[in-house]
């Protein structure tokens, strides 16, 4: 089982209880996993993050950890359970989801447990923006947007409000961070707007990592859009960008 290397807890923040899974030792990242679940292709991103050297707190947000990844699946999460939740706006823009307030207060609660210069936080596909929303909290200094999908049907929308945005601007300059973007071209969930929308907010504080389609992994069935779970490659450029997101986090979190 994906799930058997970690200890499952429940951690309460913001008004919010969920079941938080725990792996490793070193500075904390907190990974927000994609629609529909903690399914094991997250464990197993979470796990070459372990070997890294970082301890991973991995929030189930929705659907059943460790459940195998199914069209099927999917489909019932995002239509008839995230989306009508009133943890989630799928569709607002310049509005985060009110579950980011529970993962600004687990951020908080990783960095006085394990210590370090900060924390790390990731999020794809459905919450993959909320790792922007995330940096109204101080200990947050590494984001890591993996293929963000929201708002739905908003091009050039962003999950965050202009006083999340205007924050994360402050802090990237202030503290000389940069903020890490992850997408295939081409992916109708994560439109070119969205990407130069990130690039005229935060100009060269914003490290885009975009990916042609033939770098994913082939044979899945399914459009490229999962850069580290699902189509991510054994070798090449799409390989690469997890890769290069681990070494982002050693940069700020190892340093």
């Amino acid at each position: 089982m994906p799930m058997e290397n970690y200890t499952r807890t429940a951690f309460t923040g913001a008004g919010y209880t969920r079941d938080v899974f725990r792996a490793g030792q070193g500075p904390a990242i907190i990974v927000c996993h994609e629609i529909p679940g903690l399914h094991p292709q997250v464990f197993s991103f979470a796990d070459s993050l372990v070997a890294a050297g970082f301890t991973l707190f991995l929030p189930s947000l929705f659907g059943t950890p460790g459940k195998p990844l199914s069209t099927g699946y999917a489909l019932t999460q995002m239509f008839v359970n995230v989306c009508i939740r009133r943890e989630f706006h799928a569709l607002s823009d310049g509005r985060s989801s009110p579950i980011v307030d529970f993962l600004r207060a687990l951020a908080r609660h990783a960095h006085a447990d394990c210590g370090g210069p900060g924390v790390g936080a990731l999020g794809m596909c459905f919450t993959g923006g909320f790792a922007l929303a995330m940096m109204t909290e101080p200990a947050v200094i590494a984001p890591v947007l993996s293929q963000p999908s929201l708002p739905l049907g908003r091009k050039a929308g962003l999950d965050a409000s202009a006083s999340e945005i205007a924050c994360a601007k402050r802090r990237l300059e202030a503290e000389d961070l940069t903020l890490l973007g992850l997408r295939y071209r081409g992916d109708p969930l994560v439109p070119d707007a969205r990407f130069a929308r990130l690039h005229a907010e935060f100009g060269d504080r914003f490290q885009d990592i975009t990916l042609d389609p033939e770098h994913a992994r082939q044979g899945t069935g399914m459009t490229p859009h999962s850069v580290l779970t699902v189509h991510l490659p054994d070798s090449g450029p799409g390989k690469d960008a997890e890769t290069t997101t681990i070494a982002f986090f050693r940069k700020r979190l190892q340093s």
